[in-house]
This record gives C-alpha cells, sequence and structure tokens, in this order.
C-alpha cells in the first residue's frame, strides 16, 4: 500500500494553462459537435499490422492486431450516435485461424449543454490512458503498454449509462460517472487478472452491477487522472449461489479498481505514468467456487519518457523507453498457491515515425522478465524472453 500511496503522490506533484482535447480523427470531430449539418453521417477508422520475431524462441510472426470502423451520426445538436466494428486479432501467419469480430462501441450521446453530455449502450469507461484513447497513432510502441492490458484491462467497454461534465470553476477540470454491469468472476484466469471476467456487451449479466467515476485535468502540457471502479462479479442465481456457496447480490464479491496516471508535454519531452491496483473482495470464495486461482490484490505501474526529434517540423520521430512492473501475486487468499512466472517485468524501446498525420511506422525491442517457474521436466521454460516488433498503424 505505500508503493500505491508513493506512486499516486508522485503524480499529484508534477504541475503547470489550459488545454483541450486534441481532435485527431472524425470521430472526435463528431464528438467535439464539429460535424457539418449537411454531412450528418461520418466515417472513420484505425488499425495496426505488425511483424514479432521472438528471439529468444526463435519464432516469428506476422499478424494483423485489429482493423476497427468508426461510424457515426448526428441526429441533432443534442443527439449523436457512436459505433465501432472490431476485427481483431486476424493472424496470417502460417494460416493460422482465430480472433475476433465483434462491436467495441455502440451508443448514443445526449449533449445537456456545451460542458455535460450524456452516453447511454455500450460505451468505455473512463480509466487508464489507453482504454479511451487506443487509436494506434496515440502510443508508442506496436503493442499497448501491458499494464493497461492485464489490469485495466484496455480496451474495456460495457453496457450501461454515463455522465460527463466539464467544471465551470475549475479551467481544466473533468469528471464523469457510470453504472453500467458487472463481471463475471467464473471466467477469471490465472496471471489474467480480471479480463476474462469482460462481458463486453454480450449477454451481460445485469444481476451484477458496476460504478465507475473519473476526475480528469488538462493544464499547460499536463494532463492528470484519477479513476475508480468498483463492481460485482457474482450476480448467480438463487440455485447458482446455493451450489456454489457465494452470495448473489449486484455488488456481491466485488473487484475494485483505482488507478491514477499522468502525461507531460514540454519540448518535445512527453512523459507517461500510470499505476493501477485492483483488489478482488472474497478471492478465497471465487477459487473455492470456480477454482480459477484469483487473486486478492494485484498492482502494475509504468513510466515513459520519449522525444520528439522533428519537433519543429509536421513530421514526428520519436525514441522512447518504457519500464513496466506487473505483480500479479501481490497477496493472495490461503487457497491459491504463489506463482512467481506470473509476475512480469518489461523495458521497451523504440522509434515511432510519423511521416504524415494519422500514419505510424513504429520499431520497439523490449525484454521480458518473469519470475522462477516450477515446470515439469519435460517443460521448457524461459524466464527472461527478447522480442522485437516492426508494424504500421493508421487513423483516420
Amino acid at each position: 500500500m505505500k508503493i500505491i500511496i508513493s506512486a499516486f503522490t508522485l503524480f499529484i506533484l508534477i504541475c503547470i494553462q489550459t488545454i483541450s482535447a486534441q481532435i485527431l480523427t472524425k470521430e472526435d470531430s463528431l464528438n467535439a459537435g464539429l460535424v457539418r449539418s449537411t454531412n450528418p453521417t461520418v466515417l472513420s477508422g484505425y488499425g495496426n499490422v505488425r511483424y514479432q520475431r521472438n528471439i529468444t524462441n526463435k519464432e516469428s510472426i506476422l499478424n494483423v492486431d485489429r482493423i476497427v470502423l468508426f461510424v457515426g451520426h448526428r441526429f441533432s445538436k443534442k443527439i449523436a450516435f457512436f459505433s465501432e466494428l472490431e476485427i481483431e486479432d486476424c493472424k496470417i501467419a502460417g494460416g493460422e485461424s482465430g480472433g475476433e469480430f465483434a462491436m467495441e462501441q455502440a451508443f448514443l450521446k445526449f449533449d445537456i449543454n456545451s460542458n455535460n453530455y450524456i452516453t447511454t449502450g455500450l460505451f468505455i469507461p473512463r480509466i487508464g490512458i489507453i482504454n479511451e484513447n487506443h487509436l494506434p497513432t496515440t502510443f508508442n510502441g506496436n503493442e499497448r503498454p501491458f499494464v493497461e492490458n492485464y489490469l485495466i484491462p484496455a480496451t474495456w467497454r460495457e453496457i450501461g449509462v454515463g455522465y460527463y461534465g466539464t467544471s465551470s470553476r475549475i479551467q481544466g477540470l473533468n469528471y464523469s460517472a457510470s453504472l453500467m454491469n458487472g463481471l463475471d468472476a467464473s471466467k477469471f484466469e490465472k496471471g489474467d487478472g480480471f479480463r476474462g471476467g469482460r462481458f463486453e456487451g454480450r449477454n451481460a449479466n445485469a444481476n451484477a452491477l458496476a460504478l465507475n467515476g473519473a476526475l480528469l485535468y488538462y493544464r499547460g502540457g499536463l494532463r492528470y487522472q484519477i479513476s475508480g471502479y468498483y463492481g460485482g462479479s457474482t450476480g448467480i442465481t438463487n440455485i447458482a449461489s446455493d451450489s456454489t456457496g457465494l452470495k448473489n447480490s449486484a455488488f456481491s464479491n466485488a473487484v475494485s479498481v483505482l488507478e491514477s496516471n499522468v502525461q507531460y508535454r514540454f519540448h518535445g519531452f512527453t512523459l507517461k505514468m500510470l499505476a493501477a491496483y485492483v483488489h478482488f473482495n472474497n478471492a478465497f470464495g471465487i477459487n473455492q467456487a470456480y477454482k480459477n486461482d484469483t487473486p486478492e490484490s494485484i498492482f502494475g505501474a509504468y513510466g515513459e519518457l520519449g522525444y520528439n526529434l522533428l519537433q519543429k517540423t509536421e513530421k514526428n520521430l520519436t525514441l522512447f523507453t518504457r519500464y513496466e512492473n506487473l505483480n500479479m501475486n501481490m497477496k493472495l487468499p490461503s487457497n491459491v498457491a504463489r506463482d512467481e512466472s506470473i509476475n512480469r517485468q518489461y523495458l521497451v524501446s523504440g522509434i515511432t515515425f510519423q511521416p504524415h498525420k494519422g500514419v505510424s511506422i513504429k520499431f520497439d525491442y523490449y525484454c521480458l522478465l518473469t519470475g522462477a517457474s516450477n515446470p515439469s521436466p519435460s517443460q521448457s521454460v524461459y524466464n527472461k524472453q527478447n522480442i522485437i516488433n516492426l508494424g504500421v498503424g493508421y487513423s483516420f
């Protein structure tokens, strides 16, 4: 807990004049109310393709990580529709099949006034950096930060209703609150936090509910956010409750998430830091019921420093390095054995080149370190892996 408090305190100590969210795509233009009434329907999208070479395992893959098509429509000055259709992980190496074809967003936005609006439908809650801002042209490296993949986990969307506002008294302060469906504890997986327990709009169990809230502050080159989540994970029937021994109220066996992040830009330099803490209430009971090695708490944090060599031009050539630490065994219930192999450290370095706004060419190298494992004699486990990625990404 001291580590968490220290990380959050460090974030708050960084300070410095108001900026607004950057308009990056047609989707952002629609969100900002800049779409002309003569053309109320908007097409937009993003995607990326990646080559990866695991030097340690001597394995290579080519992968279309994702292709996303955005369709939006402004019905009036007050009402707009947003949708994203995603094809993810379409493996093309060796003819391997797999991946996912799903809706990433599908919601209505109702503007109350220039500072307040409501969303309802399948939407992305405000938590972390990448969850809301996940275009491949907005982050360094071919893969999204691993802390936000396993602990947040991005891209995380659920069905519900959200309220978003901007303070008229404190310049640069934004806030949000949302009510959504909860999680499915039976789908939690070892080493993946609660990622497998998301419903993502697919037959979501509305007996379990969740709350999310965030404060977001812009000032000069500073962007600071703190957010939280509290949601039930066992909205089960009375019969299932009797058989598993788990409570079945809206917020029973809750999962709590607290995260804080800061981004700071100054003369070509970009600093990003994020810390996230996840607590599983009644992890012991969940393990008794589902035998899925759910931990009691996990913690992850990362820091990234980048520098744009072409800051005085419209192009971008950023050198960056990022360190990530994931403690997936921070605290365990008595019925879960410690497995250090699921603890991970990443050191990622690379180059991002943007010859034109909306186009990124990326190269990165990272070293993955895991804790010691206890494999069977027939297993070969590497606790240190060296991996390179080369890819392209786009957004429009």
